[in-house]
């Protein structure tokens, strides 16, 4: 059976903690965030999804942007977490678990009253 992608309310709601989180392992441009978002089972992001997320938090000061020459190509734009960046996914992954812990309690008391 192939593995359902991720609901697009979900992701859109976990996906600037998800680049945080990639970004957190060291500097990517977009095509590579894509592939690693992939390989950690969210799916394919598409570039009218991601590229606003890293808009928006570039505006906000969680990440930085620079521009690396191409090799035989164009050049592409290179994202780095900021400190601000590292210290919001540090607050967002607290939330994270506390909302995991919630859900899961709250749908294995479900499973159970259904049975």
């Amino acid at each position: 059976m192939p593995a359902r992608e991720l609901s697009s309310g979900w992701l859109r709601g976990v996906l600037p903690t998800a680049l945080a989180a990639v970004l957190a392992g060291g500097d990517h441009h977009g095509y590579a965030l894509v592939q690693q978002l992939a390989a950690h089972g969210f799916g394919t992001v598409r570039g009218g999804a991601l590229y606003p997320v890293l808009g928006r938090m570039e505006t906000d000061g969680l990440v930085e942007a620079r521009w690396e020459p191409g090799e035989g190509g164009p050049g592409r734009k290179v994202y780095r977490l900021t400190d601000a960046g590292r210290a919001r996914l540090a607050e967002e992954g607290a939330s994270w678990q506390r909302f995991s812990r919630s859900m899961g309690q709250l749908l294995r008391q479900t499973t159970k009253e259904e049975q």
